[in-house]
């Protein structure tokens, strides 16, 4: 039973990687008909109803529990985490993708891993970063700064502001990846029912804010359809339920690292589909944001481990 279950949570991690890094493409081609907000609003909203459904049909209880959780300072938690890792860097990402590629987005969801060290490190305060993961962080800091390539900018720019967006994203996702082991990983809330919460949150703001963000003109084909459908019932609907299972499982940090899969995917998908390019310093970053989350991982070391204290003879 342990061994299906190991074998479940992969199985969904490599799902999420695959759907998520799909997903800028999905923006990509959405944004050819419809306004960056009208994504996000896509996104949320169509994933929250699919969610609903799933957690009405499963009716998912832990111990014999209620389906949905009744502490107030519960439903605030999620308030938070609905903010931070949906609607902000949805919005963030959709506006992005205006200026910047696709591939280009998808690798700077990858430094979610340094991002999410800092912060269950330095201010949720639920994982302690060795020298390996410290060195880590520095490396993969560095390696964002070659991504943006600040000497190629003689102004700021769209290209510019586009990737501070992406990365204010990755920082936001890290924030919700420690604020969600801090203050909400450990209650006893059925994975289908912690994302539909989560997600169904993030839709109900978004409704609110319909008058701000979907209102526009809409020009709806069958590309742009089917890739705000596969956004939201797919990359904001079921695979937040297996985002809820391996963050559970794994904790944030290890979790976090399905920024491996994603930028593989969304790399290859931008460039086969859409024929997109990239400037040499690109990949070199990203290739120290890699390097940088091996050693945040704890998967290379540079430094030797501690040495056992010793036990006194007698």
């Amino acid at each position: 039973m342990k061994t299906r279950g190991t074998l479940g949570i992969w199985l969904q991690f490599l799902g999420m990687g695959v759907i998520w890094g799909s997903s800028f493409l999905f923006m990509k081609v959405a944004l050819e008909g419809v306004g960056f907000g009208q994504v996000a609003w896509s996104r949320l909203v169509l994933g929250g109803i699919v969610l609903g459904v799933i957690v009405l049909i499963m009716r998912p209880r832990i111990d014999g529990g209620p389906v949905l959780p009744r502490d107030p300072a519960v439903w605030l938690h999620f308030v938070v985490i609905a903010i931070s890792g949906c609607v902000v860097p949805f919005l963030l990402f959709a506006w992005a993708e205006q200026y910047v590629s696709s591939s280009l987005a998808s690798i700077y969801n990858a430094v979610t891993p340094i991002t999410t060290a800092i912060m269950a490190t330095a201010v949720f305060r639920v994982e302690k970063l060795a020298r390996d993961q410290v060195l880590g962080v520095i490396i993969g800091v560095v390696g964002v700064v070659v991504i943006i390539g600040p000497w190629a900018y003689a102004a700021i720019t769209g290209d510019l502001w586009g990737q501070f967006a992406c990365l204010g994203s990755a920082i936001s996702y890290g924030f919700t990846f420690g604020y969600t082991r801090r203050f909400l990983s450990g209650r006893p809330i059925a994975g289908a029912t912690f994302a539909f919460i989560n997600i169904g949150i993030g839709g109900v703001i978004m409704l609110l804010l319909t008058p701000i963000v979907a209102v526009g003109p809409v020009a709806l084909d069958w590309p742009v359809t089917l890739s705000l459908i596969a956004l939201g019932a797919l990359g904001t609907g079921v695979v937040y339920i297996w985002n809820i299972n391996v963050l559970r499982a794994w904790g944030p940090t290890n979790a976090s690292t399905v920024t491996y899969v994603t930028p593989v995917v969304g790399v290859v998908l931008g460039v086969l589909v859409l024929g997109e390019t990239f400037s040499w310093h690109e990949p070199v970053g990203a290739l120290l944001v890699f390097l940088g989350i091996l050693l945040t991982q704890k998967r290379l070391r540079v430094f030797a481990p501690p040495a056992p204290a010793s036990i006194p003879s007698r």
